[in-house]
Order: C-alpha cells, then structure tokens, then sequence
C-alpha cells in the first residue's frame, strides 16, 4: 500500500503537522518510537498537583500558532496567567529582586545602577548594525543596552527559555524578531513602541485545565488510528516512486516522508540520502535537563511568590538557573492552601549535572530553592524528571544549518524536516512551522498527484 506521507515522530510537531496534512485531504501515517505521543509535552496530576514535565506555556504571540488552536477547538478553554503575577524575579549575587511587569520596571528597579539604566534609555540613539559577523544574544544586547543589562538580564533569559549561555546563542538563530526589529525601526526600543500599537497581538500565555499535554493530546485524538505507536524507523530508502520506510514493524511505502524527530534522530535517518543535512542535524547540540518539582503548604513559604517565577545570572553560582512559581501562573496546580513550584537545573550552563545522582540532585535544588525563597520544612510531594536531551541550541551558524535543513527538500525531492531546532522551541512555534512544512509537504504532493493524474489520461 502507498501512502501519501508519512511522518516520523509524535511529538507536537509532528502531531501538528500530520494533522495539517490530513486536513489537506492526503493520506498520512504517523510513526512513533514511543507506545506514547506528545514528545516531552507531559503533564501529570498527583496529589492535587499538577507538574509539567515539558514546557508550561503557550505564547500566542504567533497568529497561526493561535488560529492552530482555533482549528483544534482550543482556544476558547485555553487559560491566561493568574492574575497574582505581577512581577518579574531575577536572582543576582545572593539577593533576589523583584521588578514590575510594568513596561518601564527595570527603571523603577535598582536592579540595576544608575549607570546601567542610563545605557538601557540610550538604546534609541545607538547606530544600527552593518554587516559583519554573526552576533551572540550576548554581543547584540551589550551593543544596543550595555554591558550590565546582558549580564544582569539577557543572560539569565537565555538560560531561562533555552537553558542556555547568552555567550554562545545567537542572536539571529534564538531572538530573530529583535535582530529584524533593528534594522527595520533602528532600535528596538522603538520595534517594540510601534508593535504595542496594536499591529500585534498581545503576549499572552495560555494553558489549560489539564496542562500543555492538552495540546498533543487533543491532536492525537484528531488523527486516531493514522498514528502507530511502538514502531522504529531504522532507514529510510528513496525509489522512483517516493520511499521505503524500513521500521521495527515491516517496510511501508510513501510518496513522501517529514523526518519530525530529534536532531540526533534525524541525522541517522539522513546519514546516506542526505549528507549535509546530516551534518548540519549534527551540529545541533541538546544538553541535559532536569526538572524538580515541589509541593508545599502556604504557610512554610515567606515569600509571596507574586510572579512567574526566578531566574539566576551566572554570577549567583548556583545549580537552579530558574524556577516557576506554577500555582501563581495558573490556577488549579496545587490543591487549596497550597503551592507548587518547578525548579530547572542544568543545560549549557551546567551539563556535568547529569552525572549527579536523584537524591543528590533534588537535596541540592531543595536547599538552594529554601534559602531563596524562605522555606523551612520538607516539601509535601517532590518529583524529578531527568532528560537526558533538553531543548536544542541555536548557537552561532544557525542561520547557515536552518538554510541547509531547508534544503532538504531541493536534494532529496519528497523529504521535509520539522522540529523544534528549526523556528523555536516553544510549542507556538512548533505549530507554527507545522502549518509552513504541512503547507510545503501538500503543495509537493498536489503536484505529485496532478502529474500522474495527467498521466492516465494520456494514456486514457
């Protein structure tokens, strides 16, 4: 039997872009390792509690991403913050500060010195770059802010949405819209004036009842028996007629195939029909990542947890590059006269923690969380998830490898890569960057059909 497409992975980008190409009317099959879809889109329920094991936010910044939801009849339950966030925590040599939401916080704050805000309202006067080399978040946000505002701000917001170091991400790759922002508007400090204009939607960032594993979920449901679960895909073989996909479960066939698996994955996958692509997959590093979670009753936290959470700068020296404080973020994620809280270790900041054992881990992360936030006592429930891959890292030359993976397709005509080490991490993102692969996969198999279709009735 000849598919059209096959698709392999079940994570949200490959859930999401199998479900635009059914919507497309085209024959699709989902191959996934696991005996479960959604990647690292996990979201259990304990105790009363909920902990996310992945990622913990929607951003409906991106308006496909937001009509993706719309389409999966989501929207209308998706979730906004709480409203007990209103404040930004960043944690800086021992002392935690916290700083308004407002637009103008940071100059309210003495978060940073008077010098550093003075560099911050100079940011509108600074010269646009011309050319030269590829720029680190680090070197783009110390040029247009100061030194102290990349150190004290961007670092830790690396470390917080990659889990990695500011130092060796690139500006392009990892915050492309402020690079596009300054040489469109000159500076940034005006990009972000003119889109609050109301040319862009809010920032919102939604959740459900039952957690990010909504989303999968739900795309999961949608696409039924198309997904199989359980089965391997050891090689890939281009034919005349598209592709053998060799699996753990028999050989399939498929006029086209979207690789919507890890980086490391995908490599083994391409290694023969697409060397280069393989090479640039190659590239791309993933550190480990651990998640600690803790439940508490009210009364053994002093700190009144009134935002999104922390973030830690390199200089504070600690294992915690961040925590969220969950049940202020969304309302049902700690049974009543309770909290929950969900701390990050590891990434580029510090690998080696994967070689640190649970116990140790969690004893570590629990200290350090309780002299932080005044905790005394121990925590009512505490879970540790450990990903030995975390989220993949746009580091310099990520423009040049997206261009590559780009390619796939012009090399290897009918094969398409999607994840999330392409567009971004987030799962908006990912649903995003689903609609222009499912979008690209369709119109090549439209084609595909329409030639042979011509065919026949030639020879008709």
């Amino acid at each position: 039997m000849m598919l059209d497409v096959i698709v392999i992975g079940g994570g949200v980008s490959g859930l999401a872009t199998a479900h635009n190409l059914m919507r497309q009317g085209l024959d699709v099959q989902l191959l996934e390792r696991q005996v479960r879809t959604g990647g690292n889109a996990i979201s259990q329920r304990f105790q009363g509690f909920l902990m996310e094991h992945g990622p913990t936010t929607f951003n409906a910044s991106l308006p496909a991403a937001v009509q993706h939801l719309s389409d999966l009849d989501l929207l209308a339950d998706a979730r906004d913050l709480g409203a007990g966030v209103k404040r930004r925590y960043l944690l800086d040599a021992g002392k935690l500060s916290g700083i308004s939401t407002h637009p103008l916080g940071f100059f309210r704050s003495d978060y940073l010195s008077v010098k550093g805000r003075l560099s911050m309202l100079l940011e509108g006067l600074r010269p646009r770059k011309r050319g030269g080399a590829e720029e680190t978040i680090h070197a783009f946000a110390s040029r247009r802010f100061g030194r102290e505002f990349a150190d004290k701000v961007i670092d830790p917001m690396a470390a917080g949405l990659f889990m990695g170091d500011a130092k060796r991400l690139s500006i392009s790759g990892a915050f492309g819209r402020l690079a596009e922002m300054e040489q469109e508007f000159g500076s940034i400090t005006r990009g972000v004036l003119v889109a609050k204009r109301g040319s862009e939607p809010g920032r919102h960032l939604y959740s459900w009842q039952g957690g990010m594993a909504t989303v999968p979920t739900r795309l999961a449901g949608m696409l039924g028996e198309r997904i199989k679960t359980g089965v391997t895909v050891l090689g890939l073989q281009k034919t005349a007629q598209g592709f053998l996909v060799k699996t753990t479960q028999g050989t399939r066939q498929a006029r086209a195939v979207v690789v919507a698996a890890q980086p490391h994955v995908a490599a083994g996958l391409l290694e023969k029909l697409d060397p280069e692509g393989a090479t640039a997959l190659q590239e791309i590093m993933a550190p480990p990542i651990s998640v600690v979670f803790f439940g508490y009753r009210h009364e053994q936290v002093a700190h009144p947890l009134d935002g999104l959470g922390f973030l830690t700068t390199k200089s504070d020296s600690r294992i915690i590059s961040g925590a969220q404080f969950a049940s202020t973020m969304y309302a049902g994620r700690a049974p009543k006269g309770h909290v929950a809280i969900s701390a990050y270790a590891g990434g580029m900041r510090n690998p080696a923690l994967v070689k640190l054992p649970d116990e140790a881990l969690i004893a570590q992360v629990r200290q350090e969380l309780s002299q932080i936030l005044g905790i005394t006592g121990a925590p009512v429930v505490t879970r540790l998830r450990r990903w030995s891959l975390g989220l993949p890292q746009y580091s310099l030359g990520h423009e040049n490898r997206r261009a590559v993976l780009g390619g796939t397709h012009d090399r290897v005509e009918g094969l398409f890569l999607m994840g999330n080490y392409l567009d971004g991490v987030s799962v908006a993102s990912c649903l995003d960057c689903a609609d222009r692969v499912g979008a690209e996969a369709g119109a090549f198999l439209m084609q595909a059909l329409n030639a042979k279709a011509s065919v026949f009735q030639c020879l008709a």
